[in-house]
């Protein structure tokens, strides 16, 4: 037999957030990709630089 219950369009999206997985949810978030993207290179790349000025002798 066919599933005939009785529900509301927001009982259909309560069990569509329900089944989507968290990380899915998280990435499909456009704006944390973009602050994602722009700050992890920043981070690295003044973290290399840092390495590099330690990395420099001292002058005698």
């Amino acid at each position: 037999m066919a599933d005939t219950r009785n529900t509301t369009p927001a009982d259909d999206l309560e069990d569509l957030e329900d089944g989507i997985p968290f990380m899915q949810q998280l990435l499909d978030n456009p704006f944390l990709l973009l602050f994602l993207g722009v700050v992890v290179p920043t981070v690295l790349y003044v973290i290399w630089g840092v390495m590099e000025i330690v990395g420099i002798p001292i002058a005698k």
